[in-house]
């Protein structure tokens, strides 16, 4: 019984917020799609940064 207490508990803090983005419940669902707007763009700037440290490294040898 225990484990289906817990993917029940799983289930709910996991459609919680899928369900307060879709219905924007107080601008979560912008606060959201902000973040990972922002993300993404840390992880492209990073990814090429990377690539840059790596090219340098290999002109090196």
């Amino acid at each position: 019984m225990n484990k289906f207490v817990g993917i029940l508990v799983g289930l709910v803090v996991l459609l919680s917020p899928v369900y307060a983005w879709i219905i924007n419940f107080k601008g979560f669902g912008d606060a959201a799609l902000v973040f990972l707007k922002g993300g993404l763009m840390w992880v492209m700037l990073l990814a090429g940064l990377v690539s840059l440290v790596v090219g340098f490294t290999s002109l090196k040898e």
